[in-house]
């Protein structure tokens, strides 16, 4: 990827850009109302992961182009079959990201307060989605569209190093669950999930953090109602 070069070349892409395209509104699921809610911990969120004073200066410039998405509970932020539209930050809610196995729901990952989520694959490839992404409660998000992601991508180094970070980070917990699921009982996998996650337990409801657990839920009461 082209090295992002001057502020002044930043400026007058991203103007160019904005001429064809708003990112200041708030697109709701069920009205046109309009409102302008804080960036304040989408701004900090992407601090953290970028990790990096040198960048910095380009960070106004990527939050500037989110704009935010409200689903209410049960709303799909993408079904099954269709395209993934956005790549989003999610900064009050919980997504569930989930596939239909012999007619029985299977979570595959939920996305909770103050991460990034996608069906990655469909938004990308603008290709349709494997599986379904729903709200499990009501959600407020930040969104990119493809159009806007690939925009930072290419001309923003700042946005360019903290898509690396995020994948990085996200394929290292892909790999302890994936070790998690085929090496623990499920005992033990709700003691790990006690010991580095206990918040779950009171964000997600029981039949979701189970499926994800890859617990029957009959079988999750249980092992509650011993640790107890």
């Amino acid at each position: 990827m082209e090295k992002y070069r001057t502020t002044n070349l930043r400026q007058n892409n991203l103007s160019k850009f904005n001429t064809l395209t708003k990112f200041s509104y708030v697109i709701s699921a069920q009205s046109n109302k309009l409102v302008k809610p804080s960036k304040e911990l989408l701004e900090h969120s992407i601090k953290r992961i970028l990790n990096t004073k040198n960048l910095e200066d380009s960070i106004p410039e990527i939050v500037s182009c989110f704009e935010v998405l409200h689903l209410k509970k049960n709303e799909f932020f993408v079904a099954e079959g269709n395209i993934c539209r956005y790549f989003c930050f999610v900064e009050s809610g919980i997504l569930q990201h989930s596939i239909i196995v012999s007619g029985e729901e299977k979570t595959t990952y939920l996305a909770l307060k103050n991460t990034y989520t996608s069906a990655l694959k469909s938004f990308k490839n603008q290709i349709p989605s494997r599986k379904n992404i729903k709200a499990i409660s009501p959600c407020s998000l930040w969104i990119l569209t493809i159009d806007t992601f690939n925009f930072l991508l290419q001309n923003n180094e700042a946005f360019f190093q903290f898509y690396f970070h995020l994948i990085e980070n996200q394929i290292f917990l892909i790999d302890d669950y994936r070790i998690n699921l085929l090496t623990l009982s499920p005992e033990e996998r709700y003691q790990n999930m006690l010991l580095n996650e206990p918040y779950l337990l009171q964000q997600v409801p029981l039949r979701y953090l189970a499926s994800f657990l890859g617990i029957s839920t009959r079988h999750m009461s249980r092992i509650r109602k011993n640790t107890i």
